[in-house]
């Protein structure tokens, strides 16, 4: 792992952490990095401060250097960028997702695999249904061309 002191194109900066080296430049060309204060994906490297080891450690001496400060974020505005919506908007969203499935589908619970897998063979009538799959019958599900999703919530039968 690599951390970097990064910059974006409004002099916003912030450290991240990367695999490589070429991790970072692979992700960068891909615009996949962006500054967390404004969302900019024009980021660069920062100019920091080389964290040097030393190879002798002694018992309970002290270290010579104090302890680096922690990175800080120099602008003071949200660290959300202005499009990306509140916690609270997510939640209600999540909220009306659920709604929507659970009044136009049907419940099929732990017997999902075997339904969708009978829609998909002809064996049952076609309509929307929701329900609980492991691992292994979710990934046979698809291996077997079986049109299926996750669902971004979790079951009322598994919560407290």
């Amino acid at each position: 792992m690599i951390r970097y002191m990064l910059k974006c194109d409004q002099d916003h900066q912030f450290e991240s952490w990367f695999r490589s080296a070429d991790a970072f430049d692979a992700l960068c060309a891909q615009a996949q990095v962006s500054c967390p204060i404004c969302g900019s994906e024009k980021v660069a490297k920062a100019m920091m401060a080389p964290t040097v080891s030393t190879t002798r450690v002694t018992g309970d001496t002290p270290s010579a250097q104090p302890d680096p400060a922690p990175a800080q974020i120099t602008s003071h505005t949200s660290p959300l960028a202005p499009d990306q919506p509140a916690p609270e908007q997510i939640e209600r969203a999540m909220a009306r997702l659920r709604a929507e499935v659970e009044q136009n589908s049907d419940y099929v619970g732990v017997e999902f695999a075997d339904e969708a897998r009978k829609m998909h063979a002809g064996n049952a009538p076609a309509r929307a249904i929701y329900g609980e799959a492991n691992f292994e019958d979710t990934k046979a599900l698809l291996e077997d061309g079986v049109p299926i999703l996750p669902l971004p919530f979790l079951s009322k039968r598994k919560m407290n």
